[in-house]
């Protein structure tokens, strides 16, 4: 019976993400083909991530930041990611990002192509791939525009919530623009939509942590180096005091 529960539910959160996107998307056409909109889309993002929350959860999500952002600054957003929920939950953020995302979100029908013109994807398996989507990115800093990583460049943990190693990528577009990065902890969607149970929700609380920006110290790959070793603590630790190592 509880799993029928879910099936349904999980259902519902499907039907749900599928009616914003369809009522968004003639605004996100505009986004993706009228380059002075393009900034709209961020906007359109958060709007959705809300609306999704509210009717989803009941608007069961907390959000907290350890400062406020900055409007005007170019960020690089870098959250731990355990969960398909992780993606818009980070819309929650009312900042203006684009994502780094991979390649295979491109195959999502309609939504995947609109992802794909409006943020940046790569394959990671692919080094002509990864360099290009770096360039990207930084060619979108140089646009004004924040960027969002998982720099665990996926969901590949075995053992949540505990992250894999970084990879450097967020860290070198941080340190060749010179703009801080924001360390981000999603400490509870793993278990609303474990990646072990694909597209089987479960009811909870989304928390979103935004911790203080932290700037590189430096210009080398030492400074990526530290910037990178610096974020995973700063998360982890904050995963250790929420006690999400003991759920």
């Amino acid at each position: 019976m509880k799993r029928r529960l879910l099936l349904i539910y999980s259902a519902y959160g499907l039907f749900v993400f599928g009616l914003i996107f369809a009522v968004f998307l003639p605004f996100f056409l505009l986004a993706m083909f009228i380059r002075p909109l393009e900034k709209m889309a961020a906007f359109l993002n958060h709007l959705w991530a809300r609306i999704f929350f509210f009717l989803l959860f009941l608007n069961r999500t907390k959000i907290r930041y350890e400062e406020k952002l900055d409007r005007k600054q170019r960020y690089v957003f870098c959250a731990n990611h355990m969960s398909y929920l992780d993606i818009p939950t980070m819309g929650l953020i009312n900042h203006n990002f684009k994502f780094i995302g991979k390649s295979s979100l491109r195959k999502v029908p309609v939504w995947g192509y609109m992802y794909s013109r409006l943020h940046v994807l790569v394959d990671r398996d692919n080094f002509r791939s990864r360099h290009n989507s770096w360039i990207e990115a930084k060619e979108a800093v140089d646009r004004g525009f924040s960027m969002t990583f998982f720099p665990e460049g996926g969901i590949y943990t075995k053992t949540p919530p505990k992250m894999v190693r970084f990879k450097e990528g967020a860290f070198r577009v941080a340190v060749d623009k010179q703009i801080p990065i924001v360390p981000v902890t999603l400490p509870t969607n793993w278990k609303i939509l474990p990646d072990s149970m694909t597209l089987v929700q479960h009811p909870g609380l989304v928390e979103v942590h935004v911790h203080k920006a932290i700037w590189p110290r430096g210009t080398d790959d030492n400074a990526v180096k530290e910037l990178m070793k610096e974020v995973y603590e700063v998360i982890d630790q904050k995963l250790v005091d929420l006690g999400a190592y003991e759920s």
